[in-house]
């Protein structure tokens, strides 16, 4: 990323938290001061989803190439999806006492990125279960494409099929959100904005991950070497 890229991205993302905590209205009949969870939740359950796509895109990689490097992504990418499966859930629980009046009810929603994060815990298991690496990194690249099936249904479909609390209580009866304009403005701005700087962070992981592999590729042929 370019030192312009990295100024906008600053600028931007303390923009939105200035906006979050100053400008933007606050839901006045129940979340109230807890209405700036919103900003960040959503953006992290949406890169959560984000992580696990590219996770199953560097499979599909691997299991075409046979690329070591490609199940490096891949890994690295469900590690990140996980984490930040972890801090929607976290971020939910909160926003959920102040609405539900409990942190965990058992919801649709609640239960789906529960469900999600036990498959996805079950891949890192997998992981350390094998020893070979090629085996592994087949193994784990298939698992990887098998578990994202999964993420729309339990994200998108199961809390559309039943009766979810989420989000009802805060905005209407409908279950739609209805934003005033300025709260529209830094939601979406934060959406962009954490989307590019996760990214950006993803991008160095990689970057970290490939100069490892060359530095093991070159400590193996200075050993056959010698």
């Amino acid at each position: 990323m370019s030192k312009l890229w990295k100024i906008i991205l600053y600028i931007g993302l303390s923009l939105i938290i200035i906006g979050a905590f100053v400008w933007a209205p606050l839901e006045p009949k129940i979340l109230k001061e807890y209405t700036r969870i919103f900003y960040f939740h959503v953006p992290v359950a949406w890169i959560c989803v984000l992580f696990f796509l590219i996770a199953a895109y560097y499979s599909f990689q691997f299991l075409r190439t046979k690329d070591l490097l490609y199940d490096a992504y891949a890994k690295i990418s469900n590690e990140l999806g996980i984490l930040f499966a972890i801090l929607a859930t976290v971020t939910g629980s909160i926003w959920a006492k102040v609405t539900w009046g409990s942190f965990w009810n058992w919801d649709p929603r609640e239960t789906s990125i529960f469900i999600l994060l036990l498959i996805y815990g079950a891949y890192f298991s997998l992981r350390s279960a094998v020893e070979q690496e090629d085996r592994r990194a087949r193994l784990a690249a298939v698992y990887s494409l098998l578990a994202f099936v999964t993420v729309p249904f339990f994200v998108f479909v199961v809390p559309r099929i039943y009766f979810s609390l989420h989000p009802d209580p805060v905005i209407n009866t409908q279950g739609k959100i209805h934003l005033e304009l300025r709260q529209r403005v830094v939601f979406f701005s934060s959406l962009i904005f954490h989307t590019v700087l996760y990214l950006w962070l993803f991008q160095m992981r990689k970057t970290q991950v490939k100069l490892q592999m060359i530095l093991r590729l070159y400590k193996e042929n200075k050993m056959l070497e010698e």
